[in-house]
């Protein structure tokens, strides 16, 4: 059986970890197609398992890169194209071991914020089983999603809600700064 208290360090120590502190180690498939796992047993309302995910990984990061740097240029106003940042949006991508593209498929049986929880909950099951094997991980939802359906070769019922960069990492993680949980409860005994 598995001991509640290290659960509860795992799930309490997990933190976004960023791409500046990967190390230059590119994630196996073998083990993103286990993290995956993960997210499959998500719970889900009515089974939509509206989870989609594109796994970007060796050569696939640089097309990865190259299409937000692309899409970047085509949505940035001349006047207010930072070529810092177009350079920060690349590196991004290459300095991860992998980074999945986070899909929903809206199914039309719940409403929509069911399928977003579901998703939210199934990226959570891959988040907490990579910290355990010292793979960093954070979710980017920059406005540039709502416009790689395409690039992402999307269904009509699909859309891309957010980035999830992805990356061994020697950084010690520790507890993140919280509200304390008794400020955020209400206890009805009667």
């Amino acid at each position: 059986m598995v001991n509640f208290e290290e659960i509860q360090k795992v799930i309490k120590n997990r933190r976004s970890v960023f791409p500046k502190s990967y190390l230059q180690k590119p994630i196996e498939k073998e083990v993103l197609l286990n993290l995956l796992e993960c997210a499959n047993q998500a719970p889900t309302h009515r089974l939509t398992q509206p989870w989609r995910f594109k796994v970007f990984m060796g050569a696939g990061l640089n097309r990865l890169a190259d299409e937000l740097v692309k899409q970047y240029k085509e949505v940035t106003p001349v006047e207010s194209f930072l070529q810092k940042k177009s350079d920060s949006i690349h590196e991004k991508v290459m300095q991860s071991g992998a980074v999945l593209a986070i899909g929903m498929n809206v199914s039309g049986k719940v409403p929509e914020w069911e399928e977003v929880a579901a998703v939210a909950s199934a990226v959570q099951n891959i988040w907490i089983a990579a910290s355990t094997i010292k793979i960093g991980a954070y979710w980017s939802s920059p406005a540039l999603i709502a416009n790689l359906n395409s690039f992402l070769e999307l269904k009509d019922t699909e859309k891309c809600i957010g980035l999830f960069y992805m990356g061994y990492h020697e950084e010690e993680l520790g507890l993140g700064n919280r509200i304390p949980i008794e400020e955020q409860i209400s206890w009805i005994e009667e």
